[in-house]
């Protein structure tokens, strides 16, 4: 009988909060081949050794944690950044025509390759004092080149 019982008010959320928990575990052992992929890459791989081995789908995840300032589809609005469709190859600081880039980024020069990316992604004001972005910066290389791969895949222009 204790079976027709209903469960105390308190069982409803712990249940919710431990199968909410067992799906993040979960998300979180997709194999993304990390170690294979860093094996083929080569003892300290150069920028171009990881980007051979990147993953674009595995970057768009990544860039998930850039969400809540950027989007990267066509003609999605900017939001605390720039949206990032098409940047790849574009000039620093003129991608977007809505969005108000620091005088730092505008006057900065170059574009948006693969080294810049890199380098910015790793640490935004070393690339450019006076970027208004704050962001502590993705401190895995190889992640960085899977949002790399991604923003290439995402810049109908770019070639690989």
């Amino acid at each position: 009988m204790a079976a027709n019982r209903p469960l105390p008010t308190i069982a409803l959320p712990v249940i919710t909060f431990a199968a909410l928990c067992l799906t993040a575990t979960l998300a979180g052992c997709k194999d993304d081949r990390r170690e294979e992929r860093l094996r083929a890459a080569g003892p300290r791989p150069t920028l171009a050794r990881l980007l051979a081995v990147a993953d674009a789908d595995l970057g768009a995840r990544k860039l998930g944690q850039c969400a809540a300032c950027h989007r990267t589809t066509p003609g999605a609005p900017d939001l605390g950044g720039p949206n990032l469709y098409g940047v790849y190859g574009q000039p620093m600081g003129q991608t977007s025509q809505r969005f108000g880039y620091t005088a730092a980024l505008r006057s900065a020069g170059g574009r948006w390759d693969a080294p810049t990316l890199e380098r910015w992604m790793k640490n935004p004001q070393a690339v450019v004092p006076g970027t208004a972005m704050q962001f502590s910066g993705v401190p895995d290389a190889l992640d960085r080149a899977d949002i790399i791969a991604y923003l290439q895949s995402q810049s109908p222009a770019a070639k690989r």
